[in-house]
């Protein structure tokens, strides 16, 4: 099986390159979706050995991801690994997440709940509450939907597509391919650090309703 890494990117410059070679060492293919940094981060990126689309704007981490997927498919990948640029998802577990699409899994979710009470407590009430109510709409458990270390198998993204933009995609996918039947799987992974508030971009009220409004779509999708 073909696999390649997409790495999300805004504002990255500092982390990125550190990621990329790391990951190089586990996937030859290795492609930064820069969104709209002014950092240098799609410079950062390409030095350390990465491929790197530009977006000229921020358009947000679900479209950097659709855009990675339709380039990297394209190209004739299978599947495609997708970690964090600021250096939380460490790259040496990308093995774990190989061995569970080894197995069959069509969406393989590397999950962190086992270090969710190393979390500052605001973010640690925040994941717990959204992953409960994320399985509920699923219709299956899941302790970690934010996660953004994950392998997608070609197939899965081809049915169900990749449509919001932000960072609502990646727990609307998972409503999306629980309800469709995709064989999902849940693998514990290590980090480099357990609370990412101070590199993350997410927007803690405007995000949160974001994605329970996209996941509440996918679930109404699913039931027609």
């Amino acid at each position: 099986m073909r696999v390649a890494a997409a790495i999300p990117a805004y504002e990255a410059a500092p982390s990125v390159g550190d990621v990329v070679a790391r990951t190089r060492r586990h996937l030859a293919e290795v492609l930064v979706v820069d969104d709209g940094s002014r950092d240098g981060t799609g410079a950062a990126a390409l030095a350390a050995g990465a491929r790197v689309l530009t977006h000229p704007e921020n358009r947000g981490k679900g479209a950097a991801l659709r855009t990675a997927f339709e380039d990297l498919f394209a190209r004739g990948c299978e599947a495609v690994v997708t970690l964090d640029a600021d250096g939380q998802h460490l790259p040496e577990q990308i093995p774990r997440l190989l061995d569970a699409a080894a197995g069959g899994a069509q969406l393989v979710l590397g999950t962190r709940d086992h270090r969710f009470a190393a979390m500052n407590s605001v973010r640690r009430a925040s994941n717990t509450l959204s992953s409960w109510a994320i399985s509920v709409l699923a219709g299956e458990r899941f302790r970690d939907v934010q996660t953004g270390f994950r392998l997608y198998r070609r197939d899965l993204v081809e049915a169900l597509g990749f449509p919001e933009t932000g960072f609502e995609a990646e727990s609307a996918i998972v409503v999306r391919a629980a309800r469709r039947g995709f064989a999902l799987a849940v693998v514990p992974i290590e980090l480099g650090f357990a609370d990412g508030r101070c590199t993350s971009h997410y927007r803690p009220v405007a995000d949160s309703l974001r994605i329970a409004g996209a996941v509440i779509r996918a679930r109404l999708e699913a039931a027609r």
